[in-house]
């Protein structure tokens, strides 16, 4: 049930990432030779969910559709015209189905973790949207489970598929900037403001229980569904973790610390309808601070001159100057504090790269005209051609069904995103607990010194749709 963000038009593509080394053995079904027709499951196909599977049908056969909103299921099947493939409401048909090979899971948030790790130990291999996990716990299952069952997983993070983003990783990482001082990163001002919004008649396509899994229990509202579900706290993590999976592995990957975590998280943000029940209760804007054991930092935000709007939602929200000095400090660089444009921003003592899904900017971009990177220099796995004019998620799709037959760990693999998704969780921590720095083992993956923020780690789940 995933969405696409069209407010920005892309100006390039495809595909990237950590090296591709062979980690995992042959399975009997891996060595199926290339013509051999693999067997998709294509589980919730709304928004997000529609546009991967649809590409991951180019991939195989699609030979069961699952989706909560029967709605979905039938739209999708008509668009790929995939006349036999089964339509079933309930995953777990999907997971038992000893004839599926692979899973393409575009759900909400809080059912990424389930669906995914059920897959897995079922013997399939997994595509899954982001955000990677709804809690920092949720991730370090999943890490163990891909481990334990050598399964292929590919995390739908498509900026690592962008010539973009590799070209802007490729300057930092080879040395181009001079020495790395800081990192910008900036999500566009999504609205929150909505509600509040009274219960509605649940349509007879839709299992609510089933939708709601884990969550705690709420009356229907197509306020909770189509996308918006982001927006609440039930079911994902907002702007924080919806964009920050993006944008703060980009900068992880720059600064080549997507296998650590930061030593400490403090964040602020506002919240544009102030705790009213049955409104949107995530925050449009905040600022977070992520220091690193030698004292760099990450700096991650919201972009405030950039007013976007997504789903069903009112207009933006009017932020003071006490307000903005509340949630940004006295000591934050002021093109943080006025930024207008999303995107990350690598600061060197010899020069800047700035990238977003529009372009990559800097002198050092410029120069490559003149003096490319060497031969033996650093680059990105798989990398995308420098034309090429499309987004990565095609190339990261292709990537994933290429180590599917391989056996090679993918480009955007669990265990990189787990530490990226990380960063943002413990920020929406901090803000949850109204600013409180939170400090952080990345080896031990656990919070220090505070029980109140260790215990939100995890998530009370509803049952019988815990995660176990």
């Amino acid at each position: 049930m995933q969405h696409r963000r069209h407010f920005l038009k892309r100006a390039s593509a495809l595909v990237g990432a950590l090296s591709s080394v062979s980690l995992f053995p042959l399975t009997a079904r891996a060595q199926q030779a290339p013509s051999d027709k693999l067997r998709i499951a294509c589980v919730a196909v709304g928004g997000r969910g529609r546009g991967v599977s649809t590409l991951a049908a180019r991939h195989g056969e699609v030979v069961m559709i699952c989706d909560a909103d029967l709605r979905n299921a039938e739209a999708f099947k008509n668009n790929i015209k995939a006349e036999k493939a089964a339509i079933v409401q309930d995953y777990r048909k999907v997971i038992d189905n000893k004839d599926v090979d692979v899973v393409i899971q575009g759900a909400p948030d809080h059912w990424h973790t389930k669906i995914n790790v059920e897959a897995l130990r079922a013997g399939k291999d997994v595509y899954g949207e982001k955000p990677l996990t709804l809690t920092i716990d949720e991730g370090k299952l999943l890490c163990k489970t891909v481990a334990e069952t050598k399964r292929i997983f590919q995390t739908g993070t498509q900026q690592r598929s962008d010539n973009l983003f590799q070209t802007a990783v490729e300057l930092v990482r080879n040395g181009r900037l001079g020495k790395l001082t800081t990192v910008y990163v900036a999500v566009p001002f999504f609205t929150t403001k909505g509600g509040p919004y009274p219960p509605e008649e649940v349509p007879k396509e839709i299992d609510w229980d089933l939708y709601q899994g884990q969550a705690p229990l709420a009356p229907f509202s197509r306020h909770r569904i189509n996308g918006v579900w982001r927006w609440w706290y039930d079911y994902a993590g907002g702007i924080v973790t919806d964009w920050g999976n993006h944008h703060v592995d980009i900068a992880l990957w720059g600064i080549n610390r997507e296998h650590s975590g930061p030593v400490s998280v403090e964040a602020r943000a506002l919240f544009p309808n102030e705790g009213k029940p049955d409104c949107y209760n995530t925050p449009d804007r905040f600022f977070s601070r992520m220091v690193y054991a030698d004292g760099f930092e990450v700096l991650y935000s919201a972009a405030m001159g950039e007013k976007a709007t997504y789903g069903a939602v009112d207009g933006h929200v009017e932020t003071t100057a006490e307000q903005l000095g509340w949630m940004f400090g006295k000591d934050c660089p002021e093109e943080v504090r006025n930024s207008n444009r999303n995107g990350i921003m690598f600061v060197g003592d010899q020069g800047r790269v700035f990238v977003n899904r529009g372009g990559v900017y800097g002198k050092p971009v410029d120069d490559l005209k003149e003096n490319p990177l060497p031969e033996n220099a650093w680059r990105a796995a798989d990398r995308a051609p420098l034309d090429s004019k499309q987004d990565g998620t095609p190339r990261l799709m292709e990537n994933f069904f290429d180590c599917v037959r391989s056996r090679q760990e993918p480009v955007a693999s669990a265990a990189v995103e787990h530490r990226s998704i990380t960063a943002c969780h413990l920020t929406n921590i901090s803000i949850r607990l109204g600013g409180r720095k939170i400090e952080w083992d990345p080896v031990k993956e656990e919070i220090i010194g505070d029980a109140e923020a260790k215990a939100m780690q995890s998530r009370k789940q509803r049952e019988p749709y815990a995660i176990s």
